[in-house]
């Protein structure tokens, strides 16, 4: 189970509740999970408890209690436990790293997209999509049959900031500031370095496609398989709840820190993916290739959401 999938687990788990009588109120459309703050229990918490409590005539306390017995039993989920005045914290069934990699390379681009046939899915993304163009001046067109237009690009809008930094370069700016602050433009935007977080981002996506190059000439492809590289395979695991929260939030700046974690992450690990010297490739190494092949997918489909090129050479 993935940190979305448990996200849609507590919804399903909140509307059984009502169907069955147990409790009362209406069913959220949308349930908050998140990792575990230090000194916390368990690898994720919510505080649905309290949405639920609203409309149930409950406590939270024992909203939470109803809701864990029955997530108890659900596939993925180790643990349930029931904290403070009503916060649920969940303990994942581990995952490895090769089913890991083999769902992004199966989904592509794609990986961390809701689910099409999901109407929360398609709500969220029209209303996202609606608040958009209301905000764009300079949209052509009203909102039609078949949903807003599309946003103009930045160009059109910010022309003297695009000039001076890039097309590029100013989109990273604006979507990195939360909405009630000013994006900052400074020469760093310019740098071609690691202290840049554009660069890095890019960089990493570049790397990874060097990576399959390279293997490639020694005769070898990625293959999923265990790999010892925590940070990264987190960091690809929470990338569907960061998308997910990034839509319902209108917060694109969640997924730009989020692809430098990844980025980060995957740059610490790179080193280790090809055969040194007279090595041969083992297994080994197809299966931290496949990884690096993963976070470079996850890289380039975060960076196409947010309308910036992630180029193979660089």
């Amino acid at each position: 189970m993935i940190p979305a999938d448990l996200s849609r687990a507590v919804v399903r788990a909140v509307r059984r509740a009502v169907e069955d009588g147990e409790l009362g109120g209406t069913v959220p459309a949308r349930v908050v999970v998140e990792p575990t703050r230090p000194g916390g229990v368990g690898d994720y918490a919510s505080p649905v408890a309290f949405q639920v409590a609203k409309g149930a005539g409950a406590a939270p306390a024992h909203v939470a209690r109803v809701l864990a017995g029955r997530l108890a039993a659900e596939p993925g989920i180790e643990n349930v436990e029931v904290t403070g005045a009503g916060f649920l914290n969940f303990t994942l069934a581990s995952r490895s790293a090769a089913a890991l990699v083999r769902d992004v390379r199966a989904r592509g681009a794609r990986y961390g997209h809701a689910p099409d046939g999901e109407p929360r899915a398609r709500v969220v993304r029209d209303a996202v999509a609606r608040i958009r163009w209301s905000q764009a001046a300079d949209a052509d067109t009203p909102p039609g049959a078949d949903g807003p237009p599309a946003v103009a690009p930045v160009a059109r809008r910010d022309g003297d900031v695009v000039a001076a930094y890039g097309a590029d370069a100013a989109a990273w700016a604006m979507l990195g500031a939360p909405a009630r602050e000013t994006p900052s433009f400074t020469a760093g935007l310019l740098v071609q370095d690691e202290s840049s977080e554009l660069f890095r981002v890019r960089y990493a996506h570049a790397r990874a496609r060097a990576l399959h190059r390279n293997a490639e000439h020694l005769g070898f492809r990625g293959e999923p398989g265990d790999v010892d590289a925590p940070a990264l395979l987190a960091a690809l695991a929470e990338y569907p709840l960061v998308l997910e929260a990034a839509a319902h939030h209108r917060a694109p700046e969640r997924l730009v820190r989020h692809l430098v974690t990844v980025a980060d992450a995957l740059l610490d690990f790179q080193h280790d993916v090809l055969p040194r010297g007279d090595e041969k490739p083992s297994a080994a190494h197809r299966a931290r290739l496949a990884l690096a092949e993963a976070a470079g997918t996850v890289l380039a489909g975060g960076l196409a959401l947010l309308g910036i090129d992630a180029p193979d050479f660089l």
